[in-house]
């Protein structure tokens, strides 16, 4: 023990500080790489300059952060064979197929086409040079769906039986890769990352609409961010709730836990907007209800009945405070994207999308929001499985390694200098090429773009036609 700290509490910290760090790169190139292969595709079928040079801009972004997002990963999958050996001893059977699978399926996918997306334009030509884009964004997709599908079999755990010496022997593996929570999470998680990319590009061009609201560039993005919070985000929503159903069905004391419910309350669980869980009393303290509408909101009827809290073994409870409160902060931020996206309809709807400052600084503050949502529901996954790996199965007690406290405070220590070194350079570099306008780059009469898209010399310095007047 380290100063009231045990080996596992900071194998805990350290595991969920790398991989709260990891989990943004992901989710941003997820959703990225997809809006890339869109404007590609805009930029082929119209060759309006506008979506190539959206493409171009983005483009070096994404590299940046898809960079990132492959070096913190690695970091994770170390800790497996340290801190959580016995995990990986016991789980591997099942976890690492799937994780090579993501591997060797998806990553090398990725990483196969990414050069070719980024450089390969002049030489291979559009057509391919489209299909290396699409390439990418489906090898993101399949990365999502590899990932997902391990970490969701670690809450909803099928197809598995358990060897002699307590390994979990796969013997189904649609069972496992198709496992009950699997579909809901794997929604969940890519229309958020697509909310995530949509605040971001929203945000910038946002940015450079207070600077110049004539910008053509800013003007497309942030028209086709607003389309997709308006859309995106009550589908979110939908497949949020569906997959708080499929959590109560299969994860009971999370779902407590993430509502604050001590006690059941029969037929008429009221939905606690607010308040401050009490462990030890085991109350909710200075709460705030609505009556009914946590029955209705868990179960679709004014009266479900919903188990408390008190009516599973304590020590079965996962933190309750955690995730009582991270829930609440996702959920927040989900209908303040959802307000964001009416507003913008509004603004779209009076002809103001471009001309309404207000709008732009609003979009500018609800940048960050898709990160900090997809970090709040994470939290609130992992923390409420606790205390177990495997859910119901597998102790996070019993899957530690026989390491001691002062080596993982060491090794926690010296990831949290170099991830803040490191990954705080790489993000104020992106954040530096954010604050630059996608304007159009100044290109030579000979490059291939313009050749490809049918544009005499002529046309590229007639001032009438560069403005698009």
């Amino acid at each position: 023990m380290l100063d009231g700290f045990t080996a596992e509490t900071l194998a805990r910290v350290q595991f969920a500080f790398t991989v709260s760090f990891h989990i943004i790169f992901p989710a941003f190139s997820i959703g990225l790489a997809s809006y890339l292969a869109v404007l590609n595709g805009l930029w082929l079928r119209t060759r309006d300059e506008t979506y190539l040079n959206l493409f171009n801009y983005w483009k070096k972004i994404f590299a940046v952060a898809f960079g990132m997002g492959v070096v913190s990963g690695i970091v994770m999958s170390y800790q497996f064979g340290t801190n959580w050996a016995n995990f990986s001893d016991k789980a591997g059977p099942v976890i690492g197929p799937l994780l090579a699978y993501e591997v060797m399926s998806a990553f090398f996918l990725e990483a196969g086409f990414l050069g070719i997306m980024l450089f390969g334009r002049e030489r291979v030509g559009d057509r391919l040079h489209m299909f290396a884009t699409a390439m990418v964004a489906i090898g993101t997709l399949m990365s999502a769906t590899w990932i997902l599908s391990a970490n969701s079999w670690m809450q909803t755990p099928t197809g598995y039986s358990i060897g002699e010496n307590g390994q979990f022997i796969p013997e189904d593996w649609l069972a496992i890769i198709f496992n009950p929570s699997f579909p809901y999470r794997l929604v969940h998680m890519v229309l958020a990352a697509y909310l995530t990319v949509a605040f971001v590009v929203a945000a910038v061009s946002a940015l450079h609409l207070l600077r110049d609201k004539t910008d053509k560039e800013s003007r497309r993005a942030f028209s086709m961010a607003m389309w997709m919070a308006i859309i995106v985000t009550p589908i979110q929503i939908f497949a949020g709730d569906t997959h708080g159903i499929n959590t109560l069905e299969h994860q009971p004391i999370k779902v407590a836990a993430m509502e604050g419910h001590f006690d059941s309350h029969g037929d008429n669980q009221p939905l606690a907007l607010f308040g401050i869980p009490n462990v030890e009393d085991g109350v909710l303290d200075y709460a705030i209800e609505v009556p009914y509408m946590g029955s209705l909101i868990l179960t679709h009827s004014l009266n479900g009945q919903i188990k408390g809290l008190n009516e599973f073994p304590k020590d079965e409870w996962p933190p309750v405070m955690i995730v009582f409160f991270s829930f609440r902060i996702m959920v927040a931020i989900g209908f303040a994207m959802l307000g964001l996206g009416l507003w913008g309809a509004l603004a779209r709807w009076k002809g103001k999308l471009f001309d309404w400052p207000l709008l732009h600084r609003a979009a500018i503050v609800m940048g960050p929001a898709g990160f900090i949502a997809v970090l709040s529901g994470w939290i609130t996954t992992e923390v409420g499985r606790q205390p177990y790996t495997v859910y119901g199965l597998l102790r996070t007690a019993d899957s530690l390694a026989p390491v001691d406290a002062p080596a993982v405070a060491t090794s926690l220590m010296a990831f949290v200098v170099v991830y803040f070194f490191v990954f705080g350079a790489g993000t104020f570099y992106v954040l530096r090429m954010m604050n630059k306008r996608p304007t159009t780059p100044n290109i030579g009469l000979n490059d291939g773009p313009l050749r490809t898209a049918g544009i005499t010399p002529a046309a590229q310095v007639d001032p009438d036609f560069i403005s698009g007047e």
